[in-house]
């Protein structure tokens, strides 16, 4: 089995899982077009669909029938995925081929397909979530005692993951990977993804009349569905403010290599590629192949995500009330934000109980 990257004539990229004998898998194939009927991003439906050909895999080699699986065959997927020779019983432990988040979004993947033929009617008994209460939560939301009586729905099968800092980058090795690029273009993606923790489907989906210049130092985030690079802004639409460096590429961007006499909307285009026209709106793959050379070249890990992650960092280590980090990330859910982008170090815990000592002092002197 393989999945198969396929292109329309209007531009439009599809993904197909094939079987054995090359012919597309209809129940995954149509999965997908439901997905995209949703407008998921690109990238989530080639996720979705290399996990569902796993899953196929899976019943495959088991013998399995995808309509008639129960919970515990659903549970032997998990064993499956980490099982680096399926089918064999390693005689000493072995590393598991996949981590627990890698299997956690197959999970995810598998419970959707059958959620998805449970409201069609197509399936029965094959019970991937279960409903009960709302479980405490460390974090209550505005107006929780609304809902906290009502079902919620929790997915039956996922193990547990462990938690991973990710990294961050410091200002030094923002700007060795700034040097490193050839081109103002990319040195403006660099700055702009770091000062603003802009999501990379936001910043390839940004147009010319979203850049408030003159003064207002302002980026407008829009929730657009006809991309032709199909960019999704994920969230609803915001203003994220930004410094006057940040605005600098962007005029020296324009200046020193927008392509003259191109009739493009779109700030970030495609200039010198030998494979499309000057002016057609970048590419995801054009930014993570310029990501790998910038980690090969400068020998430091840098992606889209990770600038994100470091500027979400920067904002609560200086002090950011949580809910303004959610604001500006684009975040719905303010629990989102704490648990994803909250990476304090021991240094930041000491700083912090630095400042509590000195005010505590402060506090005696005054009081005698």
């Amino acid at each position: 089995m393989k999945v198969q990257k396929g292109q329309l004539e209007n531009g439009k990229t599809i993904w197909l899982v094939l079987d054995d004998n090359y012919l597309p898998v209809e129940p995954i194939s149509k999965y997908l077009r439901y997905l995209e009927s949703l407008r998921r991003s690109p990238n989530t439906i080639a996720s979705y669909a290399r996990n569902l050909k796993l899953y196929w895999e899976y019943l495959q080699q088991s013998y399995l029938d995808w309509k008639e699986v129960n919970l515990s065959q659903l549970s032997e997927f998990i064993h499956w995925l980490r099982n680096p020779k399926p089918g064999t019983i390693p005689l000493h432990p072995q590393q598991s081929k996949r981590s627990e988040k890698t299997i956690n979004h197959a999970l995810t993947t598998v419970a959707s397909f059958y959620e998805f033929y449970e409201r069609l009617g197509k399936t029965e008994g094959i019970e991937a979530y279960r409903y009960g209460v709302n479980s405490v939560r460390q974090y209550k939301p505005f107006l929780h005692h609304i809902s906290k009586g009502k079902l919620a729905k929790t997915r039956l099968l996922k193990v547990k993951e462990p938690k991973t800092f990710p990294g961050c980058l410091n200002d030094e090795q923002v700007k060795n990977l700034i040097k490193a690029c050839n081109h103002m273009r990319d040195k403006f993606l660099i700055c702009l993804l770091y000062e603003t923790g802009m999501r990379i489907g936001e910043a390839l989906g940004l147009r010319h009349e979203d850049m408030a210049t003159g003064g207002k130092n302002e980026i407008k985030i829009t929730n657009r569905l006809d991309n032709f690079n199909q960019a999704k802004a994920k969230s609803g639409n915001r203003i994220i403010h930004v410094n006057k460096e940040v605005m600098r590429f962007y005029s020296d961007y324009l200046i020193e290599e927008y392509p003259e006499n191109v009739d493009s909307d779109y700030v970030f285009v495609s200039i010198w590629s030998q494979k499309v026209e000057p002016g057609t709106p970048l590419q995801y793959s054009a930014v993570d192949s310029l990501f790998r050379r910038l980690s090969k070249k400068t020998n430091i890990y840098a992606s889209a995500h990770l600038l994100r992650h470091s500027h979400a960092t920067n904002l609560i280590r200086a002090g950011w009330d949580m809910s303004y980090v959610q604001k500006r990330l684009g975040h719905s859910d303010i629990q989102t934000t704490v648990n994803t982008y909250v990476h304090l170090l021991d240094d930041d815990l000491k700083t912090e109980y630095q400042k509590y000592l000195k005010n505590q002092e402060q506090n005696k002197c005054q009081a005698t």
